[in-house]
């Protein structure tokens, strides 16, 4: 009998375009068929784009999930959920109808040409910190030893986060 090893997983969704709404939704469904189980998820939050002038809000939403799957098969799996899902990539940080982004990997520092874990921009962005905080505020960031909840309340972020009302 082999002891499987369960990986800790935070994903950041994120829609701007089309459904929002329903976009998130179907990406939630795909990932918890294709990659793991959903422990927790954030509310929806709907936010101002980030550091980008002329894009419709944003809806982002953060999911913790169990897998048994590594990194790289994680990072597959998503890309290729977005691209069923109709993202289409044209310009870095332009509008999509869907975004899904590893914020953590258990508490691992992966740094390849493909994947950065954790998220480098994540401890700058109220988007993902809110709903991240909703759900894991004692969170360990592995680079900057502080907590989710320490990380918020430092943020400089200025851009507009607030619970989506239905």
């Amino acid at each position: 009998m082999t002891l499987k090893i369960m990986n800790k997983v935070f994903l950041q969704l994120g829609s701007n375009l089309g459904e929002r709404e329903q976009l998130i939704f179907s990406a939630i469904i795909n990932i918890s068929a294709q990659i793991g189980t959903i422990i927790s998820q954030s509310k929806i939050y709907e936010s101002t784009p980030w550091r980008v002038d002329g894009q419709e809000n944003y809806l982002n939403q953060i999911i913790e999930i169990k897998t048994e799957l590594p990194a790289d098969k994680i990072l597959e799996l998503v890309l290729n959920i977005e691209n069923d899902l109709g993202r289409v990539r044209l310009e870095k940080w332009g509008e999509r109808l869907i975004d899904i982004d590893i914020i953590f990997f258990n508490n691992e520092i992966i740094e390849t040409p493909e994947l950065c874990v954790p998220h480098k921009h994540m401890h700058e962005r109220n988007f993902v910190l809110e709903p991240l905080n909703e759900i894991a505020p004692e969170f360990v960031h592995p680079k900057y030893n502080k907590t989710i909840s320490e990380l918020f309340k430092q943020s400089k972020d200025t851009e507009k986060v607030a619970v989506y009302a239905v």
